[in-house]
């Protein structure tokens, strides 16, 4: 059985939900445990379950089916974050579920923005590496992000040099080439509008409000290994998941 603690129980199950659908294990679609399933698992009232399938609702990461119960519906609604992505690969060496994929954009090494620049504490003119990809569904695209690494990383890791995806995960692929593990990551976020090239990834309007990550990941020693920027069209939700 799992084990409470002093966050309210309907919370500690709306997590842990959260994480199995977050991580891959409850697919778009699956049915999701019943009133009585979650009551008599966790030890909780009956109406403390239902309080916490109410908030998967309200979350858009599930809904009511006449006749079924209550499922997973993460397709259209779920983004996930920074920290997850990290966690995801480094555990599973998959960033993405069965029921996405990503397109590589050409990397290449290049001037980055001036935020980019500042983290990594790159002269004026200094060249990163710079990755792009957009992350689709059956639906067709999901985000859109591109991914920052020091100049060095394209010799110490060269499947970064190419358009493809990296068969084991990015994360893993830069502690075999460079020693360094990712650990820790840490993201802001703000609601933006689309420019012609985020438009045209997310088949949306330009201008259109979209949801804009900026995140850092570290490794042991707090050197900087990634940074990058993510964008999802309106209407998707950022689930972040703590670790124990």
């Amino acid at each position: 059985m799992p084990e409470l603690d002093r966050t309210p129980p309907y919370l500690q199950v709306v997590q842990e939900l959260r994480r199995r659908i977050v991580d891959g294990e409850l697919s778009d679609g699956d049915r999701l445990p019943s009133v009585r399933q979650i009551a008599e698992e966790w030890q909780i009232a009956q109406a403390t379950a239902m309080k916490a399938l109410a908030a998967l609702r309200a979350d858009g990461l599930a809904e009511s089916v006449t006749g079924v119960g209550t499922v997973v519906r993460s397709r259209r609604n779920l983004h996930r974050s920074a920290l997850d992505r990290l966690e995801r690969a480094l555990t599973t060496g998959k960033i993405y579920p069965d029921n996405e994929y990503a397109v590589i954009k050409q990397p290449e090494l290049t001037t980055p923005p001036a935020w980019v620049t500042d983290l990594f504490e790159l002269e004026e003119g200094a060249l990163a590496l710079r990755r792009r990809r957009v992350t689709f569904n059956e639906d067709g695209p999901v985000s859109a992000s591109t991914s920052w690494f020091p100049a060095e990383f394209a010799e110490l890791v060269p499947a970064l040099m190419q358009p493809e995806r990296i068969l084991g995960g990015t994360p893993n692929a830069i502690e075999a080439g460079t020693g360094r593990r990712g650990v820790a990551a840490e993201e802001a976020s703000a609601a933006t509008r689309a420019n012609a090239e985020i438009a045209e990834d997310l088949a949306i309007e330009e201008n259109s409000p979209v949801h804009v990550g900026r995140n850092i990941f570290f490794d042991a020693s707090g050197g900087i290994i990634e940074v990058g920027e993510s964008f999802a069209p309106e209407g998707r939700w950022k689930v972040h998941r703590k670790s124990s």
